[in-house]
């Protein structure tokens, strides 16, 4: 566990964890785009999903901490899919800096207004390597 820290939810006790370096820059690069609606991947967010629970521990009465690392025990310790949600969301507050104090919003705004710029780039390139490969057929 890097830099565990304590969080509470309706009650229940988890731990928030660091992610490590490689781990940490793959959840972060693919968690908020495989999320957007009509961009986004369902099975690919959840995939990122499970490895971002994997990070998160609950505190069972034991005294011991249990990783949430599997599907079942995520339904079995978080409960509610709002209840998972928050806590995805402090886990992403937690591990990066730019989406804490409310940065978030702006990050993801500013994404959101780059992505048509994008999108059309990408279309417009596309259209002329496509155009550039087709030969226009002959008039003779």
């Amino acid at each position: 566990m890097i830099e565990p820290k304590d969080f509470e939810l309706n009650g229940k006790k988890y731990l928030l964890t660091k992610f490590p370096a490689i781990q940490g820059r793959e959840i972060v690069c693919k968690y908020p785009l495989s999320g957007m609606p009509k961009l986004g991947d369902y099975a690919a967010n959840e995939e990122i999903m499970l490895k971002l629970m994997s990070y998160v521990y609950v505190k069972l009465n034991e005294g011991v901490p249990l990783k949430l690392e599997t599907r079942a025990l995520i339904d079995n310790h978080v409960g509610t899919w709002e209840n998972l949600m928050r806590i995805e969301a402090a886990m992403l507050e937690y591990n990066c800096s730019f989406f804490q104090n409310g940065r978030a919003s702006t990050f993801l705004a500013g994404i959101a207004q780059k992505l048509p710029q994008w999108i059309s780039k990408t279309l417009k390139d596309s259209l002329e390597q496509l155009s550039q490969t087709e030969k226009q057929p002959s008039t003779n």
